[in-house]
């Protein structure tokens, strides 16, 4: 199965959330303690290894601030 590799643009990134609830693999999760330059919680990755190269959260970023990159 492929893997990915999830990477933001953590100061353009508004904590929206869609990404979050999108994710198959449950693996997105909101930042409560660290806040960008904007002052909105970002969002990480808990297990970068159960990531795999869906992009569903990038397709559901409004503000394409997601970047899924897929080794095969």
């Amino acid at each position: 199965m492929p893997k990915g590799k999830v990477t933001f643009d953590y100061e353009r990134c508004k904590g929206c959330v869609l990404c979050v609830e999108y994710c198959p693999q449950k693996i997105l999760y909101q930042d409560m303690e660290t806040l960008n330059k904007k002052g909105y919680n970002i969002i990480k990755v808990s297990d970068p290894d159960k990531c795999i190269g869906c992009a569903f959260c990038a397709m559901m970023c409004p503000d394409s601030v997601i970047k899924v990159e897929v080794d095969k």
